[in-house]
């Protein structure tokens, strides 16, 4: 491996290659400028291998070139490396060339300025995913250069030392490799795959390569034959192609033979012929005549033409049994696809001649047609500070990159999902005010509950209703990083408003507070002093204090004293006691619960378990909302350390009704939710609600319904003689 056997570039071999599409002389004179500044700034700099730094410089250009890239992209190639290694500023490089390249030159840079620590350091790595992610989603250009750059490196990385050759192959494989591999760009993704290999497993890169090598002269002639027959095929129906064989790279052949456990012989598309043509229609047409003269094997026809690959690659693939017994992988595509498929964005958007070029018209062209682009650019748009690297890679990776589902507007554009995403996932996915006022949705011309599990080819359609916000339910089903944010946002800044909206309510409770006491309110509500107290009431705010005062979930008695002193400064188990006002002797609260010591605080059942009178429980102590009441065993406050408090059931309320979830699991039969309700009614509960659904294929029913019961030994007899119903197979109580 390595830059042993090829022959370095001249800066004339680079215009040469320039010259092939671009015949502007001020063009071509540029790139010549950028060369020469680049030879004069670097001169007296080498490389490991003792060349001069100028032939890695000229190799990055001649790259470049052959990807028929514009002349503003080559030049930044000959300058990539002039801020880092020779302490040119940005401002220098703009009034020497313009904005356009030092942006480029700048951006490149800030890419390389972070080093990559491996996998046992995350957030390194994520970070610098993080930087090049963002830079692409501004201008795909920039990562276009640095990936040239990095091929070139990992060609010459034999002069390395050893721990350089293996760290650097490694973020090569982690982030390069998949970008290239994102980006379609399949002929520098798999060059950069072998020579990442080759570093870092050597022996088993060798042993494929010599798996491969044994089998080549055999392979090759039954290549050669199958390609002198389908030729002759196809050259008796007029058809105009170009036909050739093609070798699986090393690193695939190495993937397939770990992650699916297949032997070197049964990966099917070692023998692999790829045919050329001119129309989209002669493609199917090819495939038609193959499937007529050889015997496809089912399931592996993959129509890349009508659903391209999300980095744009298109290509009809079939695997065939030839007349020897051979088995073939035959990939059919038209001249552009196939340069796409090789040269991926690069090619799409290779230099048109006489067109200004426009970066935001290119970065929204690339976002139409790479259907994660437009993702990748909404998050890097709504990075914010407070956002890890970590965090976004996290977001991305899972909503972005996992992608597993594609569904479609009803005029056929493609969005792709994660699995188990629902129309809520998708209704953020084309607009965030298209998700915060859906209100239903469309799947296949049919209605369907929003928190359907949308599948690969569904059109989705999303009903809208001005004036409505997402619910706080939704949480509970979205599956995308981006819904599940984009509600949080809403819903927190709606609850701010709504405590903005009580903050004079708590400003007069506490004022009045203050008056009674003998204090003019005046001296001590201006706001610092005010946020001086908030932690030591368990919130961020003068907003959330006032509001707490307001719903009286915090109490005003309490910050009175703290405001003036009344009191010594106490630790924060005695302020918590002081706000939830433990110094008194304990009575009722209306919602059947007691806390001992505590006269009045606001406190409700927690609705994501439902307890019931009798059950083990505990309380939950809430910034806004006073205390929350869960089952013992509820699992939301299974990792809750801090805010837990003691509370009981009220005895003098043992008559009170209350709401409890269960979940039946019944095989489906006739007349079973009638069975169900009578035993509901035979027990003397009240059944509030009921829904059903069947599993067509295992032939289940499932029952979710909520009775309302008067403690817990009322509703352990509803299910046990609910479990005593034919054909029921579970009852469990459930927790959201």
């Amino acid at each position: 491996m390595g830059n042993s056997d090829r022959i370095n570039p001249t800066v004339d071999d680079v215009i040469d290659e320039a010259r092939k599409y671009i015949h502007d002389p001020i063009s071509l004179t540029l790139i010549e400028r950028a060369a020469n500044y680049a030879s004069v700034h670097h001169a007296g700099q080498f490389r490991r291998s003792g060349e001069p730094y100028t032939v890695h410089l000229i190799n990055v250009a001649y790259i470049l070139a052959t990807l028929r890239v514009g002349p503003q992209t080559i030049a930044a190639g000959f300058l990539h490396d002039c801020i880092e290694d020779c302490g040119i500023s940005r401002d220098e490089l703009a009034n020497e060339f313009d904005e356009e390249i030092a942006d480029l030159v700048e951006a490149v840079t800030k890419i390389g300025t972070l080093k990559y620590k491996g996998k046992d350091d995350p957030e390194y790595q994520a970070a610098n995913h993080r930087k090049i992610f963002i830079a692409m989603a501004r201008d795909v250009r920039v990562i276009i250069i640095k990936l040239v750059d990095r091929l070139h490196n990992m060609r010459t990385l034999q002069y390395q030392p050893e721990a350089s050759q293996k760290r650097i192959s490694a973020e090569t494989l982690d982030v390069y490799a998949p970008i290239a591999h994102r980006l379609g760009i399949s002929s520098i993704k798999n060059e950069l795959e072998d020579l990442c290999f080759y570093y870092l497993n050597r022996d088993e890169y060798y042993h494929i390569a010599k798996l491969v090598e044994t089998k080549k002269a055999e392979r090759d002639a039954a290549v050669t034959r199958m390609i002198s027959e389908i030729s002759e095929m196809l050259g008796e129906h007029n058809i105009q192609f170009r036909i050739f064989g093609r070798s699986k790279h090393l690193y695939s052949i190495y993937k397939k033979m770990t992650t699916k456990h297949k032997r070197f012989d049964e990966i099917l598309d070692l023998l692999a012929i790829r045919i050329v043509t001119r129309t989209e229609l002669s493609c199917y047409e090819t495939l038609g005549y193959i499937h007529a003269k050889y015997r496809p094997i089912p399931g592996r026809l993959k129509d890349y033409i009508a659903v391209p690959k999300p980095n744009m690659y298109q290509s009809l693939h079939t695997t065939i049994i030839g007349e020897d017994g051979k088995i073939f992988e035959v990939q059919i595509r038209t001249e552009e696809m196939d340069a796409i498929a090789e040269r991926g964005v690069a090619a799409h958007w290779r230099y048109k001649e006489g067109v200004k070029y426009d970066a935001r018209a290119e970065q929204k062209e690339i976002e139409s047609k790479l259907s994660w682009f437009k993702n990748l650019t909404t998050y890097s748009e709504g990075e914010n500070e407070n956002t890890s690297a970590s965090e976004y890679m996290e977001a991305l990776q899972h909503d972005v990159f996992s992608a597993s589902v594609y569904v479609m507007t009803p005029k056929g554009r493609v969005i792709d999902l994660p699995n188990g995403a629902t129309p809520i996932d998708f209704a953020y996915r084309i607009h965030t005010d298209v998700g915060h006022t859906a209100v239903g949705a469309i799947v296949n011309d049919a209605m369907v509950p929003l928190n359907t599990e949308l599948h690969t080819g569904d059109v989705v359609q999303i009903k809208t209703m001005k004036g409505t916000g997402p619910s706080e339910d939704w949480l509970k089903f979205v599956k995308t990083n981006q819904a599940r944010n984009k509600i949080r946002n809403y819903l927190t800044k709606k609850e701010t408003e709504q405590h903005e909206s009580r903050v004079p309510e708590g400003e007069k409770m506490l004022a009045d507070e203050l008056r009674k006491r003998g204090f003019n309110p005046k001296d001590y509500m201006e706001r610092k002093k005010i946020e001086s107290i908030c932690k030591d009431f368990r919130v961020n705010n003068h907003t959330e204090l006032m509001y707490g005062i307001a719903v009286k979930s915090i109490n005003v008695t309490s910050v009175c004293e703290r405001l003036t002193n009344q009191k010594a400064h106490i630790s924060e188990e005695a302020a918590l006691s002081r706000v939830l006002g433990k110094e008194v002797q304990h009575r009722s609260t209306k919602s059947g619960l007691i806390i001992p010591g505590i006269e009045s605080m606001k406190m409700s059942l927690a609705h994501c378990c439902l307890p019931v009178y009798g059950d083990p429980i505990k309380g939950y102590i809430t910034k806004t909302e006073g205390v929350k009441v869960h089952r013992l065993d509820c699992p939301n406050i299974a990792d809750a350390k801090t805010r837990l408090i003691d509370v009981q059931w009220d005895e003098g309320d043992s008559e009170r009704y209350y709401d409890a979830d269960l979940n039946v699991i019944a095989r489906d039969r006739s007349f079973l939710l009638t069975d169900v309700v009578t035993v509901v009614s035979q027990c003397k509960a009240t059944l509030e609600s009921i829904n059903a659904a069947v599993n067509h294929d295992t032939l289940l029913s499932t029952l979710k319904m909520v009775i309302r019961v008067h403690n817990i030994d009322h509703l352990n007899n509803v299910i046990a003689n609910m479990r005593k119903v034919e054909s029921v197979i579970t009852v469990e109580r459930t927790a959201h």
